[in-house]
């Protein structure tokens, strides 16, 4: 994901304030060790979490919370039509476990 530039002390005070129905939303939905991580150099954002049940991640997008978030997030980020976070899909290279 992208951050929009001088915006990374406003990032971090929403979520700082995340939403109690969208912590709810992202736990019912099998989220756990949720972190975002961001390159200050570049402004990429960096998400890692494990997810129990991918049919249940599979369903945010439609979510009036998710919704409601990305639109609350839209001014500080690279988004998508759908107001979703641009995002571009890393392929695994290494994994330890």
């Amino acid at each position: 994901m992208k951050l929009h530039t001088g915006q990374q002390a406003e990032y971090k005070k929403r979520h700082d304030a995340l939403w109690p129905e969208l912590h709810q939303l992202l736990k019912s939905s099998g989220i756990s060790n949720y972190s975002i991580f961001l390159d200050e150099k570049t402004n990429d954002l960096f998400g890692v979490m494990e997810v129990e049940n991918q049919k249940a991640l599979d369903k945010l997008p439609t979510n009036p919370v998710m919704k409601k978030w990305w639109a609350y997030m839209k001014d500080i980020m690279d988004t998508n039509e759908d107001l979703s976070p641009v995002g571009n899909p890393l392929t695994e290279v290494f994994y330890l476990a």
